[in-house]
C-alpha cells in the first residue's frame, strides 16, 4: 500500500499556517480542526516548517506564557522531513518511527497535496491486517465463516 491510497481515503486536505502568524492563531488551528499539527507555508503550496503542539507546550515550559504572541516562524521546524504519493507506507512508517514523527507532508513536484499522520498510518494497517485476516478465515473455512 501506498502513501496516496491513505490521501484516498482519509482526503487530501492540509491545513496550513504562515510563518508570521501568531502562536495564538495557530493554537486557534489546532483546536478548530482537532488536529496536533500544522503545515508552515507562505503561500499554501509550498512546505517553509511544520509546527506541532508539541512543539508549543515545549516552548510555553522553557520560555512561559509570552510565546503565545511570538510568530510561528519562531517555534516550527524547518528540516521537514515529507514523502511522495508513491512513497510505500511501510517505508513511511519506518522513517516516522527512527525520526521520531507524527506528522509528514506530501509532495507531489514540489506541492502540497496532503499529510499523514501516524494515526492514518496505523488506521490503514490495522485494515491490512483485518482485510488478511478475513480472507485467510474465508479459504480455512472455505468461505462459511460469516
Amino acid at each position: 500500500m501506498r502513501v496516496t491510497e491513505t490521501l484516498r481515503h482519509k482526503g487530501d486536505e492540509v491545513v496550513t499556517v504562515t510563518p508570521g502568524a501568531s502562536v495564538r492563531d495557530l493554537l486557534a488551528l489546532l483546536a478548530e480542526h482537532r488536529i496536533g499539527a500544522v503545515v508552515v507555508s507562505g503561500d499554501g503550496t509550498h512546505v517553509d516548517g511544520i509546527v506541532s503542539e508539541r512543539d508549543v507546550v515545549r516552548r510555553l515550559h522553557h520560555d512561559g506564557d509570552g510565546v503565545l504572541d511570538a510568530s510561528v516562524a519562531q517555534l516550527m521546524t524547518v528540516d521537514v522531513h515529507t514523502c511522495r504519493p508513491e512513497t510505500p507506507l511501510d517505508d513511511l512508517m519506518a522513517v516516522m518511527t527512527e525520526r521520531r514523527v507524527r506528522h509528514v507532508p506530501v509532495l507531489d513536484d514540489g506541492r502540497l497535496v496532503g499529510i499523514v499522520s501516524i494515526g492514518d498510518v496505523v488506521k490503514r494497517r490495522m485494515a491490512e491486517v483485518q482485510a488478511e485476516r478475513d480472507q485467510l478465515t474465508d479459504y480455512i473455512t472455505g468461505g462459511r465463516a460469516h
